[in-house]
């Protein structure tokens, strides 16, 4: 792993801007559609990032707790970020919005985080990005419950099973041979044709792929 994050974001926060903010901050971007969170930050933390408003609108229409259940289903160490101003400025009982938050937090084990704009929100997505990656070495990767997934996204997360293939490498493997099964079908020389696979990968995804099961 070198010493650039990467963060995989949500199809659906393309307009957002913080995608930007963080390729301009060094982070390497992968947009995917992801099945639940925004923004992947390790293969254990991934984030929702909900507007105020959004967050209000969620609560009162009784959206926001299957959006966050299915997150700590998924994640380890989900995380619920709240950005921009409004949170108490409308007619919603501040002990509801309490009481959610208290629950989110006790119930679901979230971690909640507040921000004030997208500059925010995008440093302390990369900050967070870096302690996971660069500090507790977690890989990025869409392996949270499978059960969850896109068909898309299962095989992206069978790939990545493979030795030192991170979400960005099964990608890229994917796109070249098509298929699981023909990534599985490759030889050595074929997969380090693709981008990234080098004749070390590509020898130790061939000796997993083909060694004899002994049970110990």
């Amino acid at each position: 792993m070198d010493n650039r994050v990467l963060i995989v974001v949500d199809h659906r926060e393309r307009y957002s801007g913080i995608a930007s903010l963080l390729a301009e901050m060094g982070a390497e971007i992968t947009e995917e559609q992801l099945a639940v969170g925004d923004y992947i930050l390790s293969d254990r933390m991934a984030v929702e990032r909900k507007r105020a408003t959004d967050f209000l609108d969620s609560l009162i229409k009784k959206r926001l707790f299957d959006q966050i259940g299915r997150l700590a289903d998924a994640y380890q160490r989900p995380v619920l970020l709240i950005e921009g101003e409004g949170l108490f400025s409308r007619n919603v009982n501040i002990r509801a919005i309490y009481g959610a938050m208290a629950s989110i937090i006790a119930d679901y084990g979230f971690s909640v985080v507040t921000t004030r704009n997208a500059e925010e929100t995008a440093r302390i997505l990369y900050a967070m990005a870096g302690r996971e990656q660069l500090k507790v070495k977690k890989e990025v990767a869409l392996r949270g419950n499978k059960h969850l997934l896109s068909l898309k996204e299962k095989q992206q997360y069978i790939i990545e099973g493979l030795p030192f293939i991170s979400a960005v490498s099964a990608k890229k493997l994917l796109d070249y041979f098509g298929s699981v099964r023909r990534v599985i079908n490759a030889t050595e020389k074929e997969l380090c044709e693709v981008e990234g696979i080098g004749k070390k990968k590509a020898k130790l995804i061939k000796e997993v792929i083909d060694m004899k099961w002994e049970e110990e």
